[in-house]
């Protein structure tokens, strides 16, 4: 099971995945430059209910790797100070900024993971975006706070053979139902824990699979991906992977696709937008090949 924290028994220090943007703010600084920043939250889990935030300005004419790397290097000191290990991947997903980026993690010896998997990191600028940098001297509204969006132009590739599996179908699964996954038996995933106060009778649809000879060879390729988010185009269902992959999973007749498209819009208002995939031999069997939770979120442009 691929939790992205845990307690390290020998050092007694929290382990977490971290989530990261470095980019520019709707705020004019009193020089007259757009505020730049770096933001860093670490990625939720069942095993503590910790969370590690950092954010450092950072001056205009020194948006550059140097300037990141040092950075990095505070937030894993700070974050030691707090008891955290220093991480071993990074997701980010700002194409214009990989380069920058990736050389920075790479001077601190930390993997770069190009990921739209930042769910908690995408929160928590919604919320400064919405309730902290509209109070601030300077904030500039429009031009510099860029609405939710996503600028995916990838057209959708089918998936391939190997991992098509024998059989998949569209399922729901309660609220109640994905706050218990921690317990659950699985080979290959990806699960965190579900909003607390959202109704245990609210469905969440997902994606089931089925392989009775392959089931664990699908898990691990799936496991490779960072699936995001299942989304309906037109008249077909869609897996969102990656930095800005998109996989056809299969056509749909147009009545299952609006029926789907609804359930989808239904689910984001009630359910917080989550969804999941699960992978097994069979139907019947209690255990998981693999399992991810995924929720339909917006990518800040």
């Amino acid at each position: 099971m691929n939790f992205n924290k845990e307690i390290d028994s020998s050092l007694n220090l929290k382990i977490s995945d971290w989530e990261l943007d470095f980019y520019s703010r709707p705020i004019i600084e009193s020089n007259g430059k757009k505020r730049w920043e770096l933001i860093i939250c670490s990625t939720k889990s069942y095993k503590t209910e910790d969370i590690f935030f950092w954010s450092k300005k950072c001056p205009a004419n020194e948006v550059n790797s140097v300037w990141l790397t040092k950075a990095l290097n505070e937030a894993i000191s700070e974050a030691r100070k707090q008891g955290w290990k220093k991480p071993s991947k990074v997701r980010f997903w700002r194409s214009s900024m990989k380069s920058i980026i990736k050389r920075s993690l790479e001077a601190t010896s930390i993997e770069a993971l190009v990921s739209r998997r930042t769910y908690d990191l995408l929160d928590r600028i919604e919320f400064l975006e919405k309730e902290i940098y509209p109070k601030e001297k300077g904030y500039v509204r429009g031009v510099l706070a860029p609405t939710f969006t996503s600028k995916m132009e990838n057209p959708p590739q089918p998936l391939p053979e190997a991992v098509r599996g024998d059989a998949l179908t569209m399922s729901e699964i309660s609220i109640g139902e994905l706050k218990s996954a921690e317990d659950w038996p699985m080979e290959f995933g990806d699960i965190f824990p579900i909003q607390q106060d959202l109704d245990d009778n609210y469905l969440v649809p997902g994606l089931r699979l089925f392989s009775r000879d392959r089931s664990l060879a699908l898990s691990a390729w799936f496991s490779c991906l960072e699936p995001i988010k299942l989304v309906i185009n037109k008249n077909q269902l869609i897996l969102e992977a990656s930095e800005d992959d998109k996989w056809l999973v299969t056509d749909l007749s147009e009545k299952d696709a609006n029926i789907l498209s609804s359930k989808f819009l239904e689910n984001k208002k009630n359910s917080f937008g989550y969804q999941f995939i699960s992978i097994q031999s069979t139907p019947y069997i209690e255990k998981f090949a693999g399992f991810w939770i995924l929720r339909d979120i917006e990518l800040i442009s």
